[in-house]
């Protein structure tokens, strides 16, 4: 007797490496693959606009290749657990595979959900597949979680092994019957506006493309990644991290692909990349065993840090949010934020510690616009970036450091090539000069700055001072 097995799509959106995919085709006759839009079960933190457009297409390409292999992807919107259950009447599916995903709201949800279909006579088992360590492996002597990065990326160069690869289908098997699906277009996820409507130019979302992008980076720019990494001017980065968060690709496949290049750790270039994987577990690691992170200081003095209250920096948030601060770094940021959906690593964090230290915002309103505005914005990594800039996060030391926008700007797009792309109202100054606020002087179409950036800084000194005394 056939038997069939249903196969839970989320931000897995691959064929290839797919533990539960592949587990599932190897013990069963037939597959059902499913993803179902249910962003009431995400708590808080259900997916932005950006990353809905992306997610968006992503599914169009994820259905597509299925089609391709003889399947389909079947799409529902609901309750998941009502869900699951009218896609396992219609098909008569003995058991339901999913690969885990690691924010609070997924593990209390799928360990509930594990154990009903437990319950109700299925076979329920989750797989990994999103990190190349499951955050209960690395821990400290005592068995707690790292709370500084060193360590925790020496335990995981001492633990490294090259992860196994799982290959892609060539087809899949279909049910008997197939349960009814909706259309992609009818859950809603492309954002109403026109904001969205440049992303395309930019990006392609889907299993394919990402792994394009993952051979070209690794071909052309991961030797020099080490030195350019830091540069908004030039083209140094992978770019891979909106492909990575909705699964497109997997972190083994990363590390494959780096291996190929050349054996790790030889390579400066492909063992500072690698680097930056383990600061994206790092991350993972931190939320898993830390739940309340994305609202709540991992430092608990920082409950009594003087932020200003709404009422009062209002305005400024909405200049920073659009890129009309006067201080041309920062502008540059947060337009590039606006207009593509993604922003160069170190202008984050200039944007970042400008946004909590000079204009004494707290970091959840920054934490709240870029969840909305990043293609690639993960729970994880976006609350421990922000808790890293403001202070008050893992690994925060110095705590009391003030990123300089005009210092950070020489220093990294020395030519002024970045500011000028997106702040073009300032592109006859020069390299150096392109950076320096407006200090009395008018440029049509570009704003004075919102605030003194020493003065700034000193007043950020002096709130940081009596945390540390705390």
């Amino acid at each position: 007797m056939s038997s069939t097995a249903i196969v839970w799509f989320r931000r897995d959106l691959r064929l290839a490496d797919h533990p539960a995919l592949d587990y599932a085709r190897r013990q069963h006759d037939r597959v059902v693959p499913v993803f179902i839009w249910d962003p009431d079960a995400e708590g808080d933190w259900a997916p932005g606009a950006a990353s809905r457009w992306w997610l968006h297409h992503s599914l169009a390409h994820l259905q597509q290749r299925l089609e391709q292999r003889g399947s389909r992807l079947i799409v529902a919107r609901g309750d998941t657990e009502d869900e699951l259950e009218r896609i396992r009447t219609v098909t008569g599916a003995e058991a339901v595979y999913w690969n885990r995903l690691y924010e609070p709201a997924f593990v209390e949800r799928d360990q509930r959900l594990k154990h009903r279909l437990k319950d109700a006579g299925l076979t329920a088992r989750s797989f990994g597949g999103a990190l190349l360590f499951e955050p209960w492996d690395l821990l400290k002597a005592d068995d707690s979680p790292y709370l500084v990065f060193t360590p925790f990326w020496k335990q995981m160069q001492k633990r490294w092994s090259a992860p196994g690869s799982v290959a892609e289908p060539r087809e899949l098997a279909a049910p008997a019957r197939w349960p009814a699906s909706v259309e992609i277009s009818d859950l809603g996820l492309l954002p109403g506006l026109d904001w969205a409507d440049g992303f395309g130019e930019r990006w392609e979302p889907g299993e394919l493309a990402a792994r394009r992008r993952l051979d070209a980076f690794v071909e052309s720019a991961v030797a020099g990644y080490g030195a350019a990494r830091d540069r908004p001017d030039r083209h140094g980065t992978s770019r891979l991290s909106p492909h990575l968060h909705f699964g497109e690709l997997s972190p083994g496949q990363v590390v494959r692909a780096l291996n190929e290049a050349g054996e790790l750790p030889d390579g400066q270039g492909r063992w500072s990349f690698l680097r930056e994987i383990a600061w994206r577990e790092f991350s993972a690691h931190l939320l898993y065993h830390y739940p309340h992170l994305p609202g709540q200081a991992l430092k608990e003095q920082f409950a009594a840090f003087p932020w200003r209250s709404p009422a009062d920096y209002r305005d400024d948030l909405k200049a920073w949010q659009r890129g009309n601060t006067g201080i041309p770094m920062v502008d540059a940021g947060m337009r590039e934020l606006w207009q593509t959906g993604w922003m160069h690593n170190r202008v984050r964090m200039i944007v970042a510690s400008f946004l909590t230290k000079n204009l004494l915002i707290p970091w959840t309103e920054g934490a709240r616009w870029f969840w909305d505005t990043l293609v690639d914005a993960d729970l994880a990594n976006n609350t421990a970036g922000w808790q890293w800039t403001a202070g008050c996060g893992a690994d925060a030391a110095p705590y009391f450091r003030v990123f300089n926008p005009v210092l950070q700007g020489r220093k990294f797009d020395p030519h002024g090539a970045y500011v000028r792309r997106w702040c073009p109202q300032l592109g006859d100054r020069s390299g150096a000069e392109i950076h320096e606020p407006l200090e009395g002087e008018r440029i049509e179409g570009y704003p004075s700055p919102i605030v003194d950036l020493k003065g700034s800084r000193e007043r950020a000194l002096q709130a940081y001072a009596r945390i540390r005394k705390r």
